[in-house]
């Protein structure tokens, strides 16, 4: 392929956030994995495994995870629902709390951008809490998507390790694009590793980084959603005066 082609490729990924019910091939599947596996890492280590969520066990932890966001979802803005959940634990966070976390001043406005920006094409108006959180909730159906790849890394090699299952990803995602396939990297399931935990036999000194949506993309509205590209100078460190 010729440069233009590649970044053209690389440019027409996006998130999925919609998905056709369609199965997808177990052979799909391992081929989009040695996709990723194609990636580079740290010593060859690949400190990186997949929980691969299909069928009933899929159903399953999707209903787990919508079980758990309706406990949390009604409370979040009530003192005495918020003790509530203190008490009762059911519904906090047992993996990953940073995900419950507000962004740090230099972040937030680029998230608060992108979200205003999905929730204006969705038609949701921003004062509107029930339709954001009927949105927010979505990531736990998986987006309708028939799998879901549950990404772990192994706790040794700490950011290295999550380094390694960033470019694994990507590579996994590209593979799936190029075969017809959408996916969506999802932060807001690595909140609840234990769900996961509970149907999968995760191997000692791995833990829960993110979720990653896989399957058909639908003809819905959201899938129309294009982030907006930052330019190179947006992320280059100037030097020093």
């Amino acid at each position: 392929m010729k440069p233009k082609e590649v970044s053209e490729f690389l440019a027409s990924r996006h998130s999925t956030r919609d998905f056709l019910s369609k199965p997808v091939p177990q052979s799909v599947i391992d081929e989009v994995i040695a996709d990723g596996l194609t990636s580079p890492s740290w010593s060859n280590t690949r400190p990186i495994m997949v929980a691969v969520a299909t069928g009933e066990v899929r159903d399953r932890i999707s209903a787990e995870f919508m079980a758990r966001w309706e406990i949390v979802a009604p409370i979040r803005s009530s003192k005495w629902g918020q003790f509530k959940l203190l008490f009762t634990r059911r519904g906090l966070p047992t993996s990953n709390p940073l995900v419950a976390k507000p962004y740090v001043p230099a972040l937030l406005p680029r998230a608060q951008k992108i979200g205003a920006a999905l929730f204006s094409h969705l038609g949701i108006d921003r004062k509107d809490r029930e339709a954001r959180d009927a949105a927010w909730a979505r990531n736990y159906e998986f987006f309708g998507a028939p799998v879901e790849l549950f990404i772990l890394t192994h706790t040794s090699l700490g950011k290295f390790s999550a380094n390694d299952a960033g470019m694994f990803v990507m590579n996994l995602m590209l593979g799936a694009h190029a075969r017809g396939l959408g996916t969506c990297a999802q932060g807001a399931l690595s909140i609840y590793d234990d769900i996961v935990r509970s149907e999968f036999d995760v191997p000692e000194g791995y833990e829960l980084l993110y979720g990653v949506a896989l399957g058909y993309p639908s003809d819905d509205k959201a899938n129309s959603f294009a982030a907006p590209r930052f330019a190179p100078a947006d992320i280059t460190v100037p030097l020093k005066p």
